[in-house]
């Protein structure tokens, strides 16, 4: 296993399942300090306990991105045990409107927008300023195939993953001299947990979901983890403000 992050900060919300699990453990695998974020405080200290029993360094620490309050003492407290901030994947962001736009209802676009699109913000607008008394650093965000076209029944979904890619490519810029690089990552379906309680309802949405992809399958939350760390490491040191789908051919289509 590379070494590639040893010894570097690593900030990973929504980590307590699926993608953002996924990446949390293998940036520890590759030498990381992980700090693993999520609400869910009993499934995120199970992620950062997985990576200090396979070896690495991980601590949990609860968040909730909509809030600014939680966002600044997460910052605050990575700042006060190690001292700066390298890498950041702000992950956190829920899906939960399946309906036409005309059905839809404003406490289901309040929260969709404060998660996915002010969570991504607050989490940016904390992490620079660390960044940048270290010399700069690496943030992906987590978009979706949803924000490189269109998602029926999910219009509110995709204009909040459109949002985090505007918020995405206009940091990046605003930033690129100072060292800072900003990035998004666009999955398609990726197999989860969230996923796996939806096709259990619905057993066809599985069989629909691989046919969507070109490759024929869906995809696996540790293909996303390794699209995100490319996206972190030195070898994309010329690539910032970009959206990467990792999404097995179907914006292809």
């Amino acid at each position: 296993m590379s070494m590639e992050f040893s010894g570097k900060v690593v900030l990973v919300t929504g980590a307590a399942a699926g993608i953002g699990k996924a990446t949390a453990i293998a940036f520890a695998a590759a030498g990381a300090r992980v700090i693993v974020s999520d609400i869910d405080a009993k499934q995120g200290e199970a992620t950062a306990q997985g990576i200090r029993d396979a070896g690495g360094d991980a601590r949990f620490a609860a968040c909730n991105v909509a809030d600014a309050e939680q966002v600044k003492a997460l910052i605050a407290g990575i700042e006060a045990n190690y001292g700066r901030l390298d890498c950041a994947f702000n992950n956190a962001g829920i899906e939960i409107e399946q309906g036409k736009l005309a059905d839809g209802d404003e406490d289901v676009f309040d929260r969709i927008m404060d998660v996915n699109v002010k969570g991504v913000w607050q989490c940016m607008r904390f992490q620079i300023p660390l960044m940048l008394k270290n010399g700069g650093g690496s943030i992906v965000n987590t978009a979706s195939v949803a924000a490189l076209g269109a998602a029926p029944k999910m219009s509110i979904y995709a204009a909040s993953k459109h949002a985090v890619l505007g918020l995405t490519r206009s940091v990046a810029v605003e930033y690129a001299k100072q060292g800072i690089r900003v990035n998004a990552v666009c999955p398609a379906v990726i197999d989860t947990d969230m996923f796996r309680r939806a096709a259990a309802i619905e057993p066809r949405k599985a069989e629909f979901a691989a046919a969507m992809h070109p490759v024929g399958r869906i995809g696996r939350a540790e293909e996303i983890a390794a699209a995100v760390m490319y996206l972190c490491g030195e070898n994309s040191g010329f690539t910032t403000g970009i959206a990467l789908p990792v999404d097995g051919g179907s914006t292809c289509i």
